[in-house]
């Protein structure tokens, strides 16, 4: 029954408004990191961009990192485990998804929470040409869900390279998610995410006109999650509509197939989540899988101190799993 008790945390008082919590850690934290990058060709004409700390030489442990909606290898929550691993002695890989790296991507597709492809072209790229043996994966709110899909999904046939899998914030209900970012609690996360998303879907309409089924009128119109999924995400990655792509793409379908250690935090005051995406009861029958909910963390805050410097707890508890591993 691995539900595990979160040790002890406690936040500085005014971090314990969930909304704070998540906005400060947001957008004031800063953490330093020195990364390479490499850009990875795929074979249907796209690229992406990877952020590398440490050697990046293979033959010591490396972690990929997914991160969240519109983040990159520049948000600071992959910056700062990226820089508490690396103190361990681990490698660490950011995967920027497509068209998240800064620049946009060359095809008329892009990111969603289920499109776990490219990370296998990552997993495949660090084992096969830089000779990796030893790896994990952390995602993050979207990329956390993406990284449960991806694990799930393969069962017992993913590649024996990978020893793990870490977690946190994660949307692990996507429907449920999307209604209730649209409350009206929740506008301001929800007006931050359609300015950028909208502005994308607009340059993809003006890049690919004859692949693009919308007019700029209902990209302007768009209002919340399932407006944009059901104009852009659904139809153009081959789902029948918004809730199809909820339902394929979900982490909670996923969780009893997994097959290798996965630790999953979610906060208990996380704003975006729904008490769908808190699997207790898959947690309490799967040996592989822990699952921890402390009572405060906001969405990927989890922050200690009011200077905001050092690891966070969130980060703590990841290192914690990690040694495990071993």
């Amino acid at each position: 029954m691995p539900i595990l008790e979160a040790p002890p945390y406690s936040p500085p008082i005014f971090l314990r408004q969930k909304d704070i919590h998540t906005i400060i850690s947001a957008r004031t934290r800063r953490v330093k990191v020195d990364y390479k990058r490499y850009r990875l060709e795929l074979a249907d004409g796209d690229f992406l961009d990877l952020d590398f700390s440490s050697s990046n030489t293979g033959g010591r442990p490396i972690l990929i990192t997914v991160h969240g909606l519109e983040g990159n290898s520049g948000s600071q929550y992959i910056k700062g485990i990226t820089r508490a691993v690396n103190q361990i002695g681990y490698d660490v890989v950011a995967l920027n998804l497509r068209g998240c790296s800064g620049e946009p991507n060359r095809l008329y597709i892009s990111y969603h929470s289920g499109k776990t492809d490219d990370l296998d072209h990552l997993v495949n790229y660090l084992i096969d040409s830089l000779g990796y043996r030893e790896i994990i994966l952390g995602g993050f709110s979207l990329g956390g869900n993406l990284s449960i899909k991806y694990a799930g999904e393969r069962g017992g046939l993913i590649r024996s390279e990978i020893k793990g899998l870490i977690a946190a914030s994660v949307p692990c209900d996507l429907e449920a998610t999307c209604a209730n970012l649209q409350r009206r609690r929740n506008w301001v996360y929800l007006k931050n995410f359609m300015i950028t998303i909208k502005k994308k879907a607009l340059e993809k309409l003006q890049t690919f006109p004859e692949e693009a089924s919308y007019t700029s009128e209902q990209v302007k119109s768009i209002r919340n999650f399932i407006d944009f999924d059901s104009l852009y995400t659904a139809p153009a990655h081959g789902f029948k509509d918004p809730q199809d792509y909820y339902r394929s793409c979900s982490g909670n379908r996923f969780i009893s197939s997994l097959k290798i250690p996965t630790l999953l935090i979610n906060a208990v005051d996380d704003p975006f989540l729904t008490p769908t995406s808190f699997p207790v009861e898959q947690a309490k029958n799967h040996e592989m899988f822990h699952f921890m909910a402390p009572r405060f963390g906001g969405h990927i805050g989890f922050t200690e101190s009011w200077h905001l410097k050092g690891n966070t707890w969130l980060e703590e508890r990841m290192i914690e799993f990690l040694k495990k591993l071993h």
